[in-house]
């Protein structure tokens, strides 16, 4: 009880979804498809995509062009280092086989934790790692 006084009413949060920078859309939504996901929205922007929203059930993930980004602010288009996405998935071995020839950065791996890991750079730059658990 005192803790919740201190503290005041916890946030929940209801989803997070990461925005990712890229010079274009098109390779990384290629990317992303071939795991599942498909763009369910796309504004765009000089012949291609400016911005995307890509989803599989539930999960989503959203790209923007650099030229977008600077024309909604400009503070908001600062190069920046690439993102780190940690995805984790049922299957392993299909996503490595539906990924092949894209740009393994780390083989697979069993961590310390149990979980078998492998990581690509997705075309626009970011790194997504796969991530599959043992059965509980």
């Amino acid at each position: 009880m005192l803790k919740a006084l201190i503290l005041g009413a916890q946030i929940m949060i209801q989803q997070l979804t990461p925005n990712l920078p890229v010079d274009s859309i098109e390779p990384s939504a290629e990317f992303f498809a071939k795991i599942g996901f498909e763009v369910t929205v796309r504004v765009p922007e000089e012949g291609a995509m400016g911005f995307a929203i890509l989803m599989n059930g539930n999960q989503q993930v959203m790209y923007q062009t650099h030229d977008s980004l600077k024309e909604d602010d400009a503070s908001l288009a600062t190069a920046g280092s690439p993102v780190l996405l940690y995805v984790t998935v049922n299957d392993l071995d299909a996503v490595a086989e539906k990924l092949k020839g894209y740009d393994k950065v780390m083989e697979e791996r069993t961590t310390f934790y149990g979980a078998r890991e492998i990581t690509y750079r997705e075309p626009g730059g970011h790194l997504v790692t796969f991530a599959q658990f043992p059965e509980q």
